[in-house]
């Protein structure tokens, strides 16, 4: 059997989503997990789950209180150049998946990764790039 996304269901929400207002009771830096709505996304782009399609997701590049750079976490396990092991909870980060996103998108804090686990994750990440 074939899974169908539900586009209009994620389309509604990123209608609710955009209307939201940033908050200035929202902190957020970088190095911090939140879960955070990602959406429904196009074939093998990491989706969000639930009824507000979130995924945990790395910040890591606070631009303003508007934009961040995100990577997306995962509980599957792969052993690549394009995933990372949390030492902390055992995810994985998804190296190849940066995202731009509108805070708007945070929904709530998991936690904060120690410096030297962020800083080789960043290092990983570069990589990556040509």
């Amino acid at each position: 059997m074939e899974y169908k996304k539900d586009f209009d269901k994620w389309n509604e929400k990123k209608k609710y989503i955009d209307q939201k207002e940033i908050s200035d009771g929202i902190f957020f830096n970088e190095r911090e997990i939140w879960w955070g709505s990602l959406g429904l996304n196009i074939g093998y782009e990491q989706d969000g789950k639930n009824e507000n399609f979130e995924r945990p997701l790395l910040i890591i590049r606070k631009f303003n209180r508007d934009i961040v750079w995100v990577l997306p976490l995962t509980t599957i396990a792969k052993n690549n150049k394009f995933h990372y092991k949390l030492k902390s909870s055992g995810s994985f980060v998804i190296l190849s998946q940066v995202r731009l996103l509108s805070t708007k998108r945070l929904l709530r804090l998991i936690e904060t990764i120690n410096e030297n686990e962020f800083n080789e994750i960043i290092t990983k990440t570069k990589e990556l790039f040509p």
